[in-house]
């Protein structure tokens, strides 16, 4: 993850929050179809002397009706074949490569102020997600190569120092990807934290397999956070500025909107910084009209041409 923003888990309100990021019909930034959770998230709010147990039981009454929303509709981007795709789309810009897999071994400081990248979607040192993975995979698998440097990652997470880590901590991390256990747990991991909640998101926003592949690309980019530049913040300003289709707006006029507050956010970051995974690979098949992410696709990132056939 390329920026972790603020994370979804360090407060009984930002656990309401998070709650209604994942109903987009019914969060704070709808106004269209389904139940109006601003106005429960308002309630809940003057209940929150009631504590963290009110709240999470609201939390989870919010998910169950998004379960019922998502009942019977089809995989979208969670089909086999659309998945693989869009990890290739992914590798493209993460790793300038097509074949994904080979991503399970990658990890090297890029400069970008976040400690170590590694792995298939970029966890990093400084971003909490590389810790929390090599946490759960210890717990399946205590005896790893990574699991002595759990005590420095706990020291450096947040920041870009590899105290601790040095110079060993590369040579665990390549040597563990190569047992398919760990290929596995990264996987998990990324399913987990990214991509389920940015797919069910987006089907939930009304939006085909291109629009669930923006929000997925955006959440492992940005982070799960709600500040301007993180996915959430930045969902919430599209829906601000374009209706969802689950809104009755027109979904290339929404895809547009975010792509636009995207692109102006990875600016805000760093003003040098390349867009071309989103000029000339998502905007492309958006202009294309190709809503439903069909094969065969051309893309350039970074001045490469891909292609699916």
């Amino acid at each position: 993850m390329r920026r972790a923003g603020l994370l979804l888990f360090a407060a009984v309100p930002v656990i309401v929050t998070a709650s209604v990021y994942f109903l987009a019909p019914e969060d704070s930034g709808a106004s269209g179809a389904g139940p109006d959770l601003s106005t429960a998230y308002r309630s809940q709010a003057a209940q929150d002397a009631r504590g963290a147990q009110g709240a999470k039981a609201w939390a989870e009454g919010a998910k169950r009706g998004a379960d019922d929303v998502l009942t019977g509709a089809p995989p979208g981007l969670a089909a086999p074949a659309k998945k693989d795709l869009a990890q290739q789309l992914v590798a493209s810009a993460e790793n300038s490569t097509l074949d994904w897999r080979s991503a399970y071994a990658y990890v090297e400081d890029i400069g970008d102020g976040q400690g170590y990248t590694a792995g298939l979607i970029g966890f990093c040192t400084g971003t909490h997600d590389l810790l929390t993975l090599v946490e759960r995979y210890t717990k399946a698998h205590p005896d790893n190569a990574l699991a002595p440097y759990i005590p420095a990652l706990r020291e450096v997470d947040g920041t870009d120092s590899h105290e601790g880590l040095d110079p060993g901590f590369t040579a665990a991390w390549k040597a563990e990807a190569a047992r398919p256990a760990f290929q596995k747990a990264q996987d998990a991991e990324r399913d987990r934290v990214y991509f389920d909640p940015a797919v069910r998101l987006a089907k939930l926003d009304g939006l085909g397999e291109l629009g669930q592949f923006v929000y997925y690309d955006a959440m492992v980019f940005h982070g799960p956070g709600t500040d301007a530049t993180s996915f959430y913040g930045m969902r919430e300003r599209a829906l601000k500025k374009a209706d969802s289709p689950t809104e009755g707006g027109s979904e290339k006029a929404y895809l547009d909107a975010f792509l636009d507050i995207r692109r102006t956010a990875m600016r805000t970051r760093d003003a040098g910084i390349d867009t071309s995974r989103v000029d000339t690979a998502q905007r492309r098949f958006l202009n294309d009209g190709n809503l439903a992410l069909e094969t065969p696709l051309e893309w350039q990132v970074y001045g490469e041409t891909f292609k699916v056939p």
